[in-house]
């Protein structure tokens, strides 16, 4: 790495981290208005309604995401806290799947744990889950993140402005990952670029999974690569090439798709609130419960899926077998029935938890290594960059999207 030029092609950066650009288009990244007071809305009429979150918000499209489309499926959204609570605690009932998942039949995510329920889910995650442990960040930040971050600081200091979207947010989760693969960090936005066609990410990774065969390393390939896994009947094996590149398909797309945005909302809450920034710059130890709120005050993922696998009368509405269950934990995360002032990003809050990475057997893997990339990267900006603020004379940013939300462009001045 080298500390006189970005470690990424800006260009290229903004093309495929851009919310609103083609990307991003199929998810509602365009998408500008506030959705929260209508969820509300919604959520204050009823704890279940019938439809999609995008059929029943005013503006929105027909967009996809997880547990869509699905179009030949009755669909039902639930938006209380209690009510999405219910469908993460019950996986039997509500299941990540509507088919049974055979991982050895192709590679992508409808064959990975993502996909996965029961016991079957419960051995492939234990494969990987020593990895992504609190303990584990460590290792996170040893191997990939704090190099990384030191990195793209020492290029932005001496400049003293930056948009720290691209700049900065969105280059740290896919070096991440893409490191402790073993990825070279020319090949990090081929990765990004590759996530819509599976078949191009194990163009990159097949070379790698074949060479950890031969010589395992100190990287997530290699454990993948030595891994054994009992089948329903006891035989233990080892992993397959499609099982392996499943693996790395769900992990590469989660790592660096999804932390950069939440860092940006974080960084934006704070950039517009001086004398939150301010407070969190002197004691640090105010770093995380900020990071929290911002997490349950703008997830960005405001919506996963759920297959209901048999008739239920759930919070009120009668949901058949086969419905989708779509859970708007965005609005869930802002309920007055179990927040005071929901709507106000309060770093002091009382600590509570919150549905921002998901909850029962599937709880978001990577949930401590994100923490890890933000508390790591958002300290970095504030020990490195003083007195750092949002340009006054560029557009400041705001937050948009709808099935995946983020900032946009995050313009800074500092020293």
């Amino acid at each position: 790495m080298t500390e006189t030029a970005p470690l990424l092609d800006v260009d290229r950066v903004r093309e495929l981290f851009d919310l609103r650009g083609a990307y991003m288009a199929h998810n509602g990244g365009g998408f500008s208005p506030d959705p929260y007071p209508l969820w509300a809305a919604l959520r204050e009429q009823a704890p279940v309604h019938e439809g999609t979150l995008h059929a029943l918000t005013e503006g929105a499209e027909d967009w996809t995401f997880q547990g869509l489309p699905e179009r030949d499926r009755p669909h039902f959204t639930a938006f209380t806290y209690a009510a999405c609570n219910d469908v993460y605690k019950d996986s039997e009932l509500f299941a990540s799947s509507a088919n049974a998942v055979d991982p050895t039949a192709s590679a992508g995510v409808e064959s990975s744990m993502l996909s996965m329920g029961g016991a079957q889910h419960r051995r492939y995650r234990a494969l990987v889950q020593p990895r992504f442990t609190p303990k584990a960040a460590e290792w996170w930040i040893r191997k990939s993140i704090q190099e990384t971050v030191d990195a793209l600081v020492a290029h932005i200091r001496p400049l003293k402005r930056a948009e720290l979207n691209v700049d900065f947010c969105a280059a740290i989760p896919v070096l991440t990952i893409t490191g402790v693969f073993g990825i070279p960090v020319e090949q990090a936005l081929d990765v990004r670029a590759a996530m819509a066609n599976p078949m191009d990410v194990i163009t990159i990774v097949a070379p790698l999974v074949a060479a950890r065969r031969e010589e395992p390393g100190d990287d997530l390939i290699s454990v993948l690569v030595q891994a054994e896994v009992a089948d329903e009947d006891g035989v233990v094996h080892r992993l397959t090439d499609p099982e392996i590149y499943s693996f790395c398909i769900l992990l590469l797309a989660a790592g660096s798709g999804t932390t950069w945005k939440q860092m940006g909302i974080t960084l934006t809450a704070l950039l517009q609130r001086p004398e939150v920034l301010a407070a969190v710059r002197e004691d640090r130890s105010l770093l995380r419960p900020a990071i929290e709120e911002a997490l349950r005050w703008q997830p960005t993922d405001p919506m996963f899926s759920r297959f209901v696998t048999r008739d239920v009368d759930f919070h009120g509405v009668h949901v058949p077998k086969g419905a989708v269950m779509h859970i708007a934990l965005g609005a869930a995360n802002r309920d007055p029935a179990r927040w005071e002032r929901p709507d106000e990003f309060d770093i002091h809050r009382p600590v509570k938890p919150i549905l921002s990475f998901g909850g029962g057997p599937h709880i978001c893997l990577g949930m401590h290594v994100a923490r890890a990339e933000m508390v790591t990267g958002i300290g970095a900006l504030l020990d490195n960059l003083p007195n750092l603020r949002l340009d006054p004379d560029a557009e400041p940013p705001r937050y948009v999207g709808f099935y995946e939300r983020g900032a946009t462009a995050i313009p800074v001045l500092f020293g």
